[in-house]
């Protein structure tokens, strides 16, 4: 079991910095996710930890030890790929042991060590089955299985569940993280999607065009942000994000205003601003009932999406003799609520974010 971490590394095709100054650990026997859109880094950053992509400058350590000039065989890792990588026409049992008999690991220590990851993964009854007529999802475990047996230092996971069902995913979600822990195994974790990397890692380093934007754990990222892009990328719902003004203890937004606590008004710069707030801390009500504590917007309903256990409503606020801005809400359902309703927005002021309308950095986190 080894940390990992990347100083001040840099990956470069010809001018363009794929990755860009990146300096980030994850922690021995920690689940550290790479999580952001397509071209943003995430992959590349796992292929040099892997030693498939060379790093253009700075290094990387695994434990005490600089890795970057090492080839992929000299870094005892393993890699788990989202097309599972296996050999067809090879049973269970031969794809997992297969690491152990290109390293010369015959007899009895191999089938020991190929029975016991069959058993945690549960893939015992189906030891003699050719992979080939197996599900995505028993592939996959198949795939990490055959990671395991190895006894890695690092772990290495590619968008490992981007082929399977939604049921499957759910499944294979808990079964990794369940394994991962069990054997304290140093993992990175890339993704595209942040359920995905909320269920699955213990922090989450978010990248955007090969920039590091915030690492921390899931429920820091989704209640403080460190910027825009943040914002926005985790939450589904998105955040509302709304373009204000700030000015001694009000801000005053396209059809709303709230006004903040004592305590908060020293740390914000009278200016322009972008306020954000998440939907499920936004609330919607009858036009003559009153607002949350910080004010109320009018406005009319939009758009209504029905999700079961809640409904995803759409609010196109009033401001004066003109329209305002939009706010979506996530309340409770199923609602009576329709497109064309009339109806009172309050925000949960104590839940609203406050941005730098230049830098898109959060006021009210520290740098």
């Amino acid at each position: 079991m080894s940390s990992i971490a990347f100083e001040s590394v840099f990956k470069r095709y010809g001018e363009v910095d794929a990755v860009r100054e990146l300096n980030l650990t994850c922690a021995a026997g920690e689940m550290l996710a790479l999580l952001g859109p397509s071209g943003c880094g995430k992959s590349t950053t796992l292929k040099m930890a892997a030693g498939i992509e060379s790093v253009s400058s700075g290094e990387i350590w695994f434990g005490d030890k600089p890795v970057s000039r090492l080839a992929p065989g000299e870094r005892n890792i393993a890699m788990v790929f989202e097309d599972y990588a296996l050999y067809p026409n090879m049973t269970v049992w031969e794809n997992v042991g297969f690491p152990l008999k290109v390293r010369g690991i015959t007899g009895q220590p191999a089938s020991q060590r190929i029975g016991e990851v069959l058993q945690l993964l549960g893939l015992r009854q189906m030891a003699d089955q050719p992979v080939r007529g197996l599900s995505g999802g028993a592939m996959q475990r198949v795939s990490i299985g055959r990671a395991l047996v190895r006894d890695p230092e690092v772990i290495l996971f590619d968008e490992p569940l981007s082929h399977l069902d939604a049921d499957q995913k759910v499944q294979l979600r808990a079964e990794i993280k369940r394994l991962q822990k069990l054997r304290q195994v140093t993992s990175i974790l890339v993704t595209h999607d942040q359920t995905e990397a909320i269920a699955m890692a213990d922090r989450v380093a978010v990248m955007n065009h090969g920039v590091l934007q915030q690492v921390g754990a899931p429920q820091d990222l989704y209640e403080r942000p460190a910027n825009l892009f943040v914002a926005n990328f985790i939450g589904e719902p998105p955040m509302n994000l709304m373009k204000a003004a700030y000015a001694g203890n009000r801000i005053v937004g396209e059809g709303w205003e709230v006004t903040l606590t004592t305590a908060r008004r020293a740390k914000l710069p009278d200016g322009a601003i972008v306020a954000g707030i998440r939907p499920e801390h936004v609330t919607v009500s009858a036009p003559d009932v009153a607002g949350d504590a910080g004010g109320a917007a009018r406005g009319t309903i939009i758009y209504r999406e029905p999700r079961g256990d809640a409904d995803v409503l759409t609010v196109a606020l009033d401001a004066g003799s003109g329209p305002g801005g939009k706010l979506v809400a996530e309340i409770a359902g199923p609602t009576a609520w329709r497109a064309g309703d009339k109806v009172s927005v309050g925000l949960d002021v104590g839940r609203l974010l406050v941005f730098d309308a230049a830098s898109e950095k959060n006021l009210e986190v520290a740098p």
